[in-house]
This record gives C-alpha cells, structure tokens and sequence, in this order.
C-alpha cells in the first residue's frame, strides 16, 4: 500500500483528539492526519505512546506504520489527556467496550474518558463516541459529561460507529463504503462533515444517535448471521455429498445475496462479531424480546470451532502421544488479532487430550504465547512448541490442523507435507482445491467439500 504525503495546509483544518490508541483509534486518527487535521492521539499506556513516538505501531495493520511517518508533523501521542482535550475541536471516543461474563458491553473505559473530557474541556467541542456502544448510550454519555462539566462550555455528542477490518483497517477507513454520522443538531453535523471533508467520493448517512448506534449492530451482526448461516450449509455438504464452493458459487450471482461472507470455515472470530452478536442478543433480553436468528449464529459459532477436533476422531480416537501441527494462529490473516480465534479454544483442548502441539504463525505466536499464560498457565504453555518455519511445524507429525488462511499455508503444494509422520490434514479454511491431493498419499477434510483420503 502507497500513499503520497499531504502538504496542503487548509483553512478546514480541525484539532482532533483521539482517546484510545487501538485499532480504532489510532488508524481514525492517522487518517484524519493524513487528511489534514492536527490530531493527538491520547493513551493511558505510556510504554504504548513511547513506540509510537519513535514511528512504530502498537498493532500489526497493513499500511499503518507508513501513514504515522508521512503524517508525523500533524500527529502527537500522549498521555497528558488533560492538554490534549482542552482546546480540541473534535474529541473521538475509541476505547474498547470488552463483553462482560452476561454478554453485555463494559461501559467502563468510555465513561472514564467522558469524566475526564467534563472535568479538562475548555471550548465547545463535540464529543464523538466511535466505539461500539448498545442503542441509547449516547444519550446518557451527553447527560453525564453535562452533569460532570468544570467550565461552562457547551458539549455535543454524536456517534460516528466504525466498520474497519482488522488486516484492511487502512483501507476501510480511507476508503469506506459509507460514513454513519448520528447527530440531534446541526452543528454536530456540520463539524463531523469537516473533519471528513478529506474522505473524498464517500456517502455520508446522517441519522439520529440511536439509528446510528444500531446501524452498527445490524451490520455485523448480519454478516455474522450469513457466516453462520453458510456453515450451517457446508456441515450440510459434508453430509449428502455435494461441494460447498461449487454452491456458495452459485448462490454468489443472485445480486440479492451476493457473494461476500460466503467462505464456509470454522467459524468467525476478531473483535467485533462474537462482541456484537452477544450484545444485541442481550440488549434484545433485557428488553424481554428474543431475536432468534442471532442467537442461533452465536450457537452455530460456537459449535463451529470444533469442528476439526470432532473430525480428528475419525482417525485418532485420542491425540495422546501424537504430535498435532498447528498452521495459523490469529483469527484471520493480515492481523496479529487473536480475539474469539479457534486456535484459543483448540490448542487448550489437543494439550488436554495428551498431544505434543506445534504451531506456527507469521505474526500471532507471541500474542498467542501470552494468551495462554494469561488464560491457562505456564504449564500448559511449556508444553506447546513455537516454531519458525512451517516445515519445522509439520516435520514428524501425525496430524495438521489448519485454523488461518495466511498465504505462505494457502501456498504450500502435497510435496510440503511429506515430512509429516502420517499425511493428515484438517483443514478449517478450505485453503486448497481438491484435485490438488487427488491421487496422492494424503488424507485431507475441509470444511463442507467431499473427503479426498489417500490409499
């Protein structure tokens, strides 16, 4: 990815803070900058900000590095909120909002960022929530940043949801399908129009807070839905014998349906899916209505991700003693995101089952090293193997499990796996055609295609 560095001053120029530096936060706010605002990007982790400042990124995101270099001039990170929120123009909320143990949001992170926006504030300014937040919080965050406020400034509050990917946040932010802005007033509209004045050819949808905040929900929690929904198709495949690909083909030319979300797998994973579903389901409950249909893709989620292990008994009937290879970490490629990843809940369980785990990963294994120390223990993580290469993971193993679609696996040919013990390969992203393995010694299953076993 290549950008050319903006050196136009404009007179629409905005001071910007940013609170929260996480995927959200930092690639709004190095976009904004490279658009030609003055943003200060505000983070309670000082060690975080210090990587920053020297021109690293906290996060594995393509083209996030080369935007912080070529917009340094018009970007500070800092931990001082109380200077960065005082004179700001435009102060976007993007901390985390983590599921709690019920399902519901933790509102925590954002309401602590309003207290200190009421208590520091100077000038009026418009307080943009981009985290995802359920229907109404908006409004309450307004009320409580006005019950708070030190000085007596007017404070407006609107809601600006975001829908980047991990792995194309850049370009999703740049380069959006639309931009939702959720106003109660004309000059909340008007400054947000500003501040993306930059974002050229782009639709903007104004609405009111609540719409906005719901618009959100409604389109992850759909894709989400059509995810379940064409797993719950390929298990199908697998049993009456036809070819997932060949129908998810079919389906992808009827312009109502389309063909993206239709890659049949193991599950979806990451921070917004899993996040969101249980939220609306839970909102729904609150209010002593059930939406079905979300609650059956969490439960379809769910029972998806161990869908190779369940395969593993039809030659294992235990891992004791085996060596399993492990390719592919994080929940998708192009992120080092391992939120709600199937490897999380896997590896845990073939360490359980008596297995000597390898695996491998082009940018998750440290991640993932400290997920198991901070979920599981140490012993547990001594016995999981982390390995450089994918011939080192796959040498004098008994069986590969495949959980992410990094290209270096989509790459590999029958001839890279002779070095297993036994040529069994679980693949849960369908990362190769069939005819590939057809008469060779290999065992391979994916996900809702036709078993191809070797003799």
């Amino acid at each position: 990815m290549a950008f050319k560095k903006n050196t136009i001053e404009s007179k629409n120029s905005l001071n910007i803070a940013i609170a929260g530096t996480g995927y959200v936060g930092l690639c709004t706010g190095v976009c904004m900058a490279h658009t030609g605002h003055y943003v200060t990007c505000v983070d309670i982790d000082e060690q975080k900000i210090n990587l920053m400042k020297s021109g690293k990124s906290p996060i594995f995101e393509e083209g996030l590095e080369e935007l912080m270099t070529l917009n340094n001039e018009r970007l500070t990170y800092t931990t001082d909120y109380i200077n960065a929120y005082q004179n700001a123009d435009i102060i976007f909320i993007g901390v985390g909002t983590p599921e709690k143990k019920d399902g519901s949001a933790n509102l925590s992170y954002v309401y602590n960022v309003a207290k200190q926006i009421a208590h520091n504030v100077t000038k009026d300014c418009v307080v943009v929530v981009k985290s995802t937040v359920p229907i109404g919080t908006n409004d309450k965050i307004e009320n409580f940043i006005k019950s708070e406020l030190k000085k007596p400034v007017t404070i407006y509050v609107a809601s600006n949801p975001e829908f980047l990917a991990q792995g194309t946040a850049i370009r999703d932010t740049l380069h959006a399908s639309r931009i939702v802005i959720g106003v109660e007033n004309q000059y909340s509209e008007n400054i947000l129009r500003q501040a993306y004045n930059g974002f050229k050819d782009i639709p903007i949808v104004v609405t009111n807070r609540r719409s906005a905040e719901m618009i959100k929900y409604a389109s992850n929690d759909f894709l989400a839905l059509k995810i379940s929904y064409i797993n719950e198709i390929a298990n199908l495949c697998e049993l009456i014998g036809a070819d997932i690909q060949e129908v998810t083909n079919g389906m992808g030319y009827d312009e109502r349906i389309g063909d993206k979300f239709l890659n049949a797998g193991i599950g979806y994973g990451g921070s917004c899916f899993p996040k969101d579903t249980k939220a609306l389901h839970w909102l729904a409950s609150f209010h002593d209505y059930e939406i079905k249909t979300i609650k059956a893709a969490i439960e379809v989620n769910e029972q998806q991700k161990f869908k190779l292990f369940k395969k593993s008994r039809k030659y294992y009937e235990s891992l004791e003693g085996l060596t399993v290879a492990v390719l592919g970490l994080t929940f998708k490629p192009g992120t080092d995101d391992l939120r709600e990843a199937p490897s999380l809940v896997n590896v845990p369980l073939f360490v359980d089952d008596g297995a000597i785990v390898k695996v491998w990963d082009p940018v998750g294994s440290e991640a993932f090293k400290n997920a198991m120390e901070r979920e599981h223990n140490s012993e547990l993580n001594e016995k999981v193997e982390y390995c450089d290469k994918i011939e080192e993971t796959l040498k004098e193993a008994d069986i590969c499990f495949i959980f992410t679609e990094w290209p270096e696996i989509k790459a590999l040919e029958p001839k890279d796996f002779n070095n297993m013990k036994d040529v069994i390969i679980l693949d849960g992203r369908n990362c190769y055609d069939l005819n590939v393995f057809s008469g060779k010694n290999i065992k391979y299953e994916s996900i809702g295609r036709s078993l191809i076993s070797g003799e």
